[in-house]
């Protein structure tokens, strides 16, 4: 992993945290000097993040959000500068997918998770943040988007508007801010290996059924989580600094196609 050390002594707030590219997103930034800010609606698993981040010698505190909940995300943020005094880089990957079926049997239920999550989640963090980093006169923030955010797939309509929805939120709120000192950026991975492949390998019986999605992005793989942890502390980092408002593709050239 490339070495930032810019990061030593800056304070980090990852959401969603609490596994798979949040928690490798989380344990990264912590080994380049970070003070991170676990945050998750999952206490069991977000604290297991904030106990491996310490055992391993970083720095790191958990803070319990539901990111759909407005009071939620503020307390958060406060409790984050009540701790470490300041917000330089935020993270903001929490997030909910959904059963693959057409739109016409999809149920509202399946809108209003999805679109409370991952659209009102984003939404209600970069407010917060942003109101923060303003105090500050700086900061950086990275969403996560997916390749849905730049193509359909079809079955997944309501999670590919919610992606779409971050995209638009990103380039809308970058622009907002560029001159105040705070970038906003995404990044958009493909199909990465994550407790939720594992899952959906155990309830399919067989590692075949993973074939097509390997097969559906042109390297020929799926994607690890730390090419994705790799990619947003560059979005969050000084190397970057030129770089506003763009939902980065890591997605083994799927939405190249």
């Amino acid at each position: 992993m490339p070495h930032f050390e810019e990061f030593a002594g800056r304070v980090v707030l990852v959401t969603g945290a609490g596994s798979g590219i949040g928690r490798t997103t989380a344990e990264a930034f912590a080994k380049q000097g970070a003070y991170v800010a676990v945050a998750d609606i999952d206490v069991i698993s977000a604290e297991e993040t904030e106990r491996r981040i310490n055992a391993a010698g970083g720095t790191a505190t958990f803070f319990r959000v539901d990111v759909s909940n407005a009071d939620d995300v503020q307390a958060m943020v406060t409790s984050v500068v009540a701790r470490y005094g300041r917000l330089d880089h935020a993270f903001n990957n929490a997030g909910v997918t959904q059963t693959s079926q057409p739109l016409g049997v999809q149920s509202e239920d399946t809108y209003d998770r999805v679109f409370d999550v991952s659209v009102r989640g984003v939404w209600l963090c970069m407010r917060a943040e942003i109101n923060q980093m303003l105090k500050q006169g700086s900061g950086s923030i990275v969403n996560m988007g997916s390749m849905s955010s730049l193509v359909g797939i079809a079955g997944l309509t309501t999670y590919t508007a919610s992606k779409h929805a971050v995209l638009g939120l990103t380039r809308g709120a970058a622009l907002d801010y560029a001159r105040a000192g705070i970038r906003i950026n995404g990044v958009a991975p493909g199909t990465i290996n994550t407790p939720m492949i594992d899952r959906f390998v155990e309830l399919a019986g067989t590692e075949d059924v993973m074939d097509p999605i390997r097969a559906a992005h042109p390297i020929g793989r799926t994607g690890r989580p730390e090419e994705v942890a790799e990619a947003v502390m560059w979005l969050a980092s000084d190397a970057s600094s030129f770089v506003v408002g763009h939902m980065l593709a890591v997605d083994g050239g799927y939405s190249a196609q």
